[in-house]
């Protein structure tokens, strides 16, 4: 057998590591400004300014719009998931042991990059609610109310996000849950995490500020209010330690997010404890 046959082990549980962060490890990576293979500690996303039209005299100079650009800074942190394997034990259990550990490490590393755009998210100042009540047809309207406002663009890149509980308050209101406001994506079919209603990608999250309590947050948000920077994708490493009889499983990646345009994110407060109508 070739000396080399474990380079082939660690390349195929590298893949399959990465299809799983693909797959259900981040849910909200997609959803913002994404900037991929970072050099350096931070990276910078620009957030730019309104134009304003003007007039011109006949053979006149054109009045330049000077839109305002402005630096947004993002910080790379680096995470690391990792786990021992006991080689005997590898021995004594029924199911795929590296399949278990790249899934846990792939979910855990995908939760985490989910944690830091909420936890961006969670920054602006823009808010509907008091947190007196569950999700009601009012404040989801005042939601896109706001972002209507702000003149955000509406073309297809709106999301939400909303705890299981206010997702089930979601699907008491009839606009929301009936195919004859929103089309063929049946509301109580579970393995449809999203449905657009109103312009806005709802989606149900797990992971919102304070979810359970009863000062819980959602979100409306545009994609590019939200920014999101890799430095070092999902990548795996497995050593032997002798000392120990067991290969040592780690999965690491260097990731950021930031908040961009705080006009662009409108936090939904809201009663989590409340009981569902």
């Amino acid at each position: 057998m070739s000396t080399s046959i474990d380079q082939s082990f660690v390349k195929q549980f590298e893949r399959e590591v990465h299809e799983a962060y693909q797959r259900q490890g981040s849910l909200l990576r997609a959803t913002v400004r994404s900037k991929n293979n970072v050099k350096g500690a931070s990276t910078t996303f620009q957030k730019i300014g309104k134009g304003v039209a003007s007039t011109k005299a006949r053979h006149g100079k054109v009045t330049p719009m000077n839109v305002d650009h402005t630096p947004i800074e993002c910080t790379l942190q680096d995470f690391y998931a990792g786990d021992y394997v006991d080689k005997l034990d590898e021995a004594k259990v029924n199911h795929d042991e590296r399949m278990v550990i790249a899934n846990a490490g792939a979910w855990g590393l995908g939760r985490k990059t989910d944690e830091q755009i909420i936890s961006q998210a969670a920054q602006t100042t823009t808010t509907v609610g008091t947190h007196a009540t569950g999700l009601t047809r009012t404040l989801l309207l005042q939601a896109v109310e706001s972002l209507d406002d702000n003149d955000v663009p509406d073309d297809g890149d709106r999301w939400g996000l909303l705890t299981p509980r206010q997702w089930s308050f979601a699907l008491t209101i009839p606009e929301f849950a009936s195919a004859d406001f929103v089309g063929d994506n049946l509301p109580f079919v579970q393995r449809n995490r999203t449905r657009s209603w109103l312009g806005v990608n709802w989606m149900r999250h797990t992971g919102l500020p304070d979810k359970g309590t009863t000062t819980a947050k959602c979100f409306a948000y545009h994609k590019n209010a939200l920014g999101h920077a890799s430095g070092a994708d999902v990548t795996s490493d497995i050593t032997w330690h002798g000392d120990r009889a067991a290969h040592f499983v780690n999965n690491m990646m260097s990731q950021g997010a930031c908040l961009i345009d705080v006009e662009g994110v409108v936090a939904i407060h809201v009663d989590d404890e409340a009981t569902i109508p």
